[in-house]
């Protein structure tokens, strides 16, 4: 049945500008995710260990400490739907560039 294989040559498409460019632009969006996720995530421990700020009470008897956590809950939320929405993108990106190099092998 018409089951037809296609040859691909990665190394190629890895070599076309408007690759390099997806892979330097996904890096870049990455690396700025996970900067902003750890220094969120890491600066809980250190606020609390550290410091007071986070043990005034906010509302009542809750303490920015439950308002910080649950605004990491959020950001979590937040950051993944973000990742969703560019991985979408990047996706669409990706299979142009193949395409590119489909046109370019004929």
């Amino acid at each position: 049945m018409g089951n037809q294989q296609r040859h691909i040559d990665y190394d190629k498409i890895a070599q076309l500008d408007s690759f390099k460019q997806l892979v330097k632009k996904k890096n870049s969006f990455l690396w700025t995710l996970t900067a902003i996720f750890l220094i969120a995530y890491m600066t809980l421990p250190v606020l609390t260990s550290y410091t007071k700020i986070l043990h005034a009470k906010a509302i009542g008897d809750i303490t920015w400490v439950w308002i910080y956590s649950a605004g990491l809950f959020i950001m979590t939320w937040s950051l993944a739907h973000l990742y969703v929405s560019k991985a979408g993108k990047y996706d669409k990106e990706a299979k142009a560039i193949i395409e590119e190099y489909e046109r370019g092998q004929r």
